[in-house]
């Protein structure tokens, strides 16, 4: 029973993405787009810049090894449930607009911009290997699920768009309405599951790491 179910979702996901592989091109470009940015403008800061990011992850770094039990995990997961959350029901309710898409566009190109400066932050304070161990520990896991998450939703909107600027029969944009909104409320219980993973999993594996730099 278990392998049908899982059979059946996958099978839904493969059609998701082969029916809307145009608007995934779409999304997935702009995102790189968004670490393309990031990256140039790290290498664009100035060294009192560059020393301000050294010192915010330096210190950040210090508290953790002197006392590994700083980190307030509960308040830490309400935080990201909060913005994970926020994100979602965002980008859910610029599918119901027709001037959403713009919007939709410019926070996929955000998460990109996010996700590289904060690896590329990282290389800078620690060098390229180091940097990108801590990077991967702190962010790889709860990304597997969120990114991909937070494209599926992105293209669902661009769909809903196209829905209701071309086709105008009340019926259809309802079940279009329908589609994305069951769609936003699974998504919303994976960024769930990424928050946890981030705060009880990542977040343990950082400060594993952390503690053994030198």
């Amino acid at each position: 029973m278990r392998t049908k179910r899982t059979h059946d979702f996958k099978s839904i996901t493969r059609r998701y993405i082969e029916n809307n592989i145009r608007e995934f091109c779409i999304v997935i470009l702009l995102f790189f787009i968004g670490i393309i940015l990031s990256i140039i403008f790290i290498n664009s800061t100035n060294d009192n810049q560059i020393e301000q990011i050294n010192n915010f992850i330096g210190d950040f770094v210090n508290t953790i090894k002197q006392n590994p039990d700083a980190i307030n995990t509960l308040q830490l997961l309400g935080i990201s449930l909060k913005e994970n959350f926020i994100l979602i029901l965002i980008l859910w309710f610029m599918g119901l607009t027709v001037i959403g898409v713009p919007v939709v566009y410019a926070i996929v190109v955000f998460r990109g911009f996010c996700l590289g400066y904060s690896i590329s932050s990282m290389i800078v304070t620690f060098g390229t290997l180091k940097g990108a161990l801590v990077a991967i520990s702190a962010l790889l896991l709860q990304n597997i699920i969120i990114i991909p998450s937070i494209l599926a939703l992105s293209v669902s909107c661009i769909r809903l768009y196209k829905s209701i600027m071309k086709d105008k029969r009340r019926e259809n944009i309802k079940s279009e309405i329908f589609r994305h909104t069951f769609l936003s409320v699974f998504i919303l219980i994976l960024v769930a599951i990424a928050s946890l993973i981030e705060v009880y999993i990542s977040n343990n594996i950082l400060i594993s790491i952390i503690g053994n730099l030198n």
